[in-house]
């Protein structure tokens, strides 16, 4: 079923279109074209992100910002080790897969840490991402409250992560 959803969607929009008398092949250049001023838009602040997350990394920042918050983690009990995974999910989501997959291969999916980071990794959202794609898309400048907003509530998702981990495991 699934293999015919798009093909029978496809035709729908075609049939709906042909009832409907609009030159459906027009309207999709149309829509093609304005695509494509979106993507040519939306592609300087997209490798924007990528060097910064690129220079975050390799300049050792997350290292340091990973070691300073170890303490802090350790007083209210949380896993130091998924500390990396809650910084870098934010930024960039190839970059948390990455650092997920290393804690699932070290601790294993079963563990603790492996069960929180399966929670964060589907609890959060790639908040850099997404500003600069929905803004850029529509020439937003100013952020107002979103990325405080938005960082507020992946720290919320770490936090419930951890506690419901801890819920579920008693």
């Amino acid at each position: 079923m699934s293999d015919a959803i798009i093909p029978i969607t496809v035709l729908i929009i075609v049939l709906t279109g042909a009832i409907k008398k609009h030159n459906v092949f027009a309207e999709f250049l149309d829509g093609a074209t304005q695509g494509l001023h979106i993507i040519v838009k939306i592609v300087p602040s997209l490798v924007l992100m990528v060097v910064l997350v690129t220079m975050f990394k390799s300049s050792g920042a997350l290292n340091v910002l990973t070691y300073s918050l170890r303490t802090p983690c350790k007083i209210f009990n949380i896993p130091p080790e998924i500390i990396p995974l809650a910084i870098m999910h934010p930024l960039s989501g190839g970059g948390s897969l990455a650092l997920y997959k290393e804690l699932l291969l070290n601790y294993g999916p079963d563990s603790f840490i492996g069960q929180v980071a399966s929670v964060m990794q589907g609890s959060a959202e790639t908040t850099f991402y997404t500003i600069v794609i929905y803004y850029g898309a529509t020439k937003v400048r100013n952020t107002r409250h979103t990325l405080v907003s938005s960082l507020s509530a992946d720290l919320t998702s770490m936090i419930v992560s951890i506690i419901t981990v801890r819920l579920l495991l008693v």
